[in-house]
C-alpha cells in the first residue's frame, strides 16, 4: 500500500509539473505570436520578389510555425493580397523594382493572368522588372514575359511544347475489381464520368478540350508575341517543331533577352539600385511586405469579400471545403449586417454536391435582394461553382477562367461481384418495400430504380437550367443549348453571356462600390474568417503529416489517382454539379 501511494503521489506530482510547464510554454507561444504581430521594417532600396513557385490560394495561407518562429518570408499571401500590394508597391517610395522568381508556376491560367496585370500596371511607375528562372515553365513565361528583362540560366531551358490535358481513366481498373460503376448524367458534354465509364476522352469532349486549350494557349502566344515583336503563327510553329530546346535557342528566337547566372542577374539588380557591389541586396518577400505596409482600403463603409475556394460539399466544410452549413451563414451575415454595403462572391471552385450548390444559390438570391451582390471569378468557376454564382447583379472573369460546365451527373457502384468474389463478402436482409434499400452498393439497380435515379437528375438539370436562365436573363432554349455540361473559358463565356464582363476580384470590388453608391473609402471585411494560431497549428501539423506520409509511400502519381477514388467515394449516391475529377492542363 506504501508503495502505491509513493507511486501514485510521483506520478501525480508529474503530472501538475507537466501541467505548469505546458502552461507556460503555452503563454509563451502565445506571446510569441502576439510579438510577431508588430510590423516589419522593409529599409530602402527594397526589391519585391515575386515567388511564381508558390501557389497564391484566394485567401493567405499563414503558417503557425512561420508566426511562432517569427519569419513571415515564407507565409504566402492570398491572390488579392498579392495583387493589391503589387498596387501599392507601385507608390512605395521604399521599393525600387520587382524580381520575378520564373523556375514554374504553381498557380492557374486566370491566377496568372490577375498577377501579369498587377506586374504590368507596376511597369508604368518606371520601376524595374527583372525576371529570372533556371527552367523556365510555360505557365511561368506567361507571367515573367511582362517583365523588362527576362532571364534564363546559360544551362537551362524555357519550356515552348504547347499545352496539353491528361486525364485517367479508371474504367480498366473498375472492371479488374469487378465493380460496376451505374452512372447517370444530363449534359452530352458532361465528362466528369467518363473515367468511370470509358476507356478514353468521347469525341464531345475532345471538342470542347480542345477548343478551351486553345483558347489558354492563344493567350500564351499572344503574349509571347508581343514580347518578342513576332506573330502567333510563327511561336506556335516553333512549338510545333520543337524549335526550342536549350536556353540558347530561347535567346535566338527572342523568348528571353539574355541568358545569365544567378550572379550576374544579381549584379544587374544592383546597378539599378545603385548600392555597392559587395551590399546585400535588400529583396523583400511577399509575406513580409504584407506585414510591414496596410495596402487594403480602409474607410467608413463596407464592402463583405467572400472566398469560396474548392469543391462544394454538404454541411459544414473545412479548409479549401465550400460547405453549405458554413457559407450559407457567411453570407447571411453579410447580407443582415446593415454596415456592410455590398457583396463580393469570389468563386474559385469546380463545384460539388447539387444541393449544396442550390442551398448557396438560395442565399446569394437573398442577399441580392438587399444589397449589391458582385461574383469574381479566379481559376475555375464550373458546374456548381456556377451555378452557385448565376443570379448574382454582375458577374466578372478572366479570359482564361474556365466556366460553365452547367450539367448533372449521379453515381452508385454495384460492388456485389467484388463483395462476392474478392472478398468473399455475401449479404442478405429483410424489408418493408421493394425500394427500401435503395440506393445499395451491395446488388444491382433494377429498371424501376434506374428510371427513378434518371428522372431525379433530369429534373436537377432542368432546375439548374432555370437558375442560369432567371439569373442571366436568358430564354430557356438559349441556356439549353450552351449547356450540356459544356466547359467554356471567360472570354467565350463573355459572348454567350454566362458572365458579364472580363475583370479581375479589384474589378469586382470597383463594381460593388459603384452599385452601393459608395464614394469615400470603405474597408473590406474578408470571409471565412482565418482560424486562431492553434487551431490553425493543429490543422496544418496534422494534414501536412498525412499527404506527405501517404505521397511518400506510394507517390505522386498514385496519390493523385487515389484522390480520384475518394472523389469517387465521396460522390456516392449524391448528384453532383462539378467537373472532371482531375483538371489537370500542362
Amino acid at each position: 500500500m506504501r508503495s502505491f501511494l509513493k507511486i501514485f503521489f510521483a506520478s501525480f506530482l508529474a503530472l501538475v509539473l507537466f501541467a505548469i510547464i505546458g502552461f507556460f510554454i503555452l503563454m509563451g507561444i502565445v506571446a510569441a505570436v502576439s510579438s510577431s504581430s508588430d510590423r516589419a521594417e522593409v529599409g530602402d532600396k527594397g526589391v519585391l520578389v515575386l515567388d511564381l513557385t508558390k501557389q497564391y490560394k484566394e485567401q493567405k495561407d499563414n503558417d503557425p510555425i512561420n508566426t511562432f518562429t517569427g519569419n513571415p518570408d515564407n507565409n504566402v499571401p492570398g491572390l488579392y493580397d498579392v495583387v493589391r500590394m503589387i498596387t501599392y508597391a507601385k507608390k512605395d517610395s521604399a521599393i525600387k523594382g520587382i524580381y520575378i522568381k520564373c523556375d514554374d508556376n504553381a498557380n492557374g491560367f486566370a491566377a496568372s493572368e490577375e498577377l501579369r496585370n498587377a506586374v504590368a500596371d507596376f511597369k508604368e511607375s518606371h520601376k524595374f522588372v527583372i525576371a529570372f528562372g533556371d527552367v523556365i515553365s510555360q505557365k511561368a513565361y506567361y507571367v515573367a514575359n511582362v517583365a523588362d528583362k527576362v532571364y534564363c540560366n546559360p544551362k537551362g531551358m524555357v519550356d515552348w511544347t504547347g499545352l496539353e490535358s491528361t486525364t485517367y481513366f479508371l474504367k480498366g481498373t473498375l472492371e479488374r475489381l469487378q465493380i460496376e460503376p451505374q452512372i447517370f448524367y444530363a449534359g452530352k458534354f458532361k465528362s466528369a464520368t467518363e473515367p468511370l465509364r470509358a476507356y478514353e476522352m468521347s469525341e464531345a469532349n475532345k471538342l470542347q478540350t480542345s477548343v478551351y486549350l486553345n483558347d489558354l494557349y492563344s493567350r500564351i502566344l499572344l503574349t509571347a508575341a508581343d514580347k518578342t515583336k513576332s506573330d502567333t503563327a510563327t511561336l506556335h510553329q516553333l512549338a510545333n517543331t520543337g524549335a526550342i530546346q536549350t536556353a540558347s535557342d530561347a535567346l535566338k528566337y527572342k523568348l528571353i533577352d539574355a541568358v545569365k547566372y544567378d550572379d550576374e542577374v544579381k549584379s544587374e539588380i544592383i546597378k539599378h539600385l545603385k548600392i555597392d557591389a559587395a551590399d546585400k541586396i535588400n529583396f523583400i518577400s511577399l509575406g513580409k511586405y504584407a506585414k510591414a505596409v496596410d495596402y487594403s482600403p480602409n474607410g467608413g463603409d463596407r464592402i463583405a469579400v467572400i472566398y469560396a475556394e474548392g469543391e462544394i460539399t454538404d454541411g459544414k466544410g473545412k479548409d479549401g471545403i465550400i460547405g453549405s452549413d458554413e457559407f450559407r451563414n457567411i453570407i447571411r451575415k453579410a447580407r443582415l449586417d446593415k454596415n456592410i454595403k455590398a457583396i463580393v462572391f469570389r468563386v474559385n471552385s469546380p463545384g460539388g454536391s447539387a444541393l449544396a450548390s442550390e442551398e448557396i444559390w438560395r442565399e446569394i438570391t437573398l442577399a441580392k435582394k438587399a444589397k449589391p451582390v458582385v461574383v469574381s471569378f479566379g481559376d475555375v468557376a464550373a458546374s456548381g461553382g456556377y451555378y452557385i454564382a448565376c443570379n448574382a447583379d454582375s458577374i466578372f472573369a478572366q479570359p482564361n477562367t474556365i466556366t460553365g460546365s452547367i450539367g448533372v451527373f449521379g453515381i452508385i457502384p454495384n460492388m456485389q461481384k467484388f463483395f462476392n468474389n474478392k472478398l468473399g463478402i455475401t449479404f442478405d436482409g429483410v424489408k418493408t418495400g421493394p425500394f427500401a434499400d435503395m440506393p445499395s452498393l451491395s446488388r444491382s439497380l433494377n429498371p424501376a430504380e434506374k428510371l427513378f435515379i434518371q428522372n431525379s437528375i433530369d429534373t436537377i438539370y432542368a432546375t439548374f437550367k432555370g437558375r442560369v436562365a432567371e439569373g442571366r436573363k436568358l430564354s430557356p432554349e438559349i441556356v439549353d443549348s450552351i449547356a450540356q455540361g459544356r466547359v467554356w473559358t471567360g472570354q467565350r463565356a463573355l459572348q454567350i453571356k454566362l458572365v458579364d464582363k472580363l475583370g479581375n476580384i479589384n474589378d469586382a470590388v470597383a463594381c460593388a462600390a459603384r452599385m452601393a453608391k459608395i464614394t469615400k473609402d470603405y474597408t473590406l471585411r474578408e470571409y471565412p474568417e482565418k482560424k486562431n494560431f492553434l487551431e490553425a497549428l493543429m490543422n496544418n501539423y496534422t494534414n501536412e503529416v498525412k499527404i506527405k506520409t501517404v505521397k511518400e509511400e506510394i507517390g505522386e502519381e498514385q496519390y493523385t489517382i487515389l484522390q480520384q477514388l475518394k472523389n469517387i467515394r465521396n460522390m456516392v449516391g449524391i448528384p453532383q454539379t462539378r467537373l472532371p475529377f482531375e483538371f489537370d492542363i500542362r
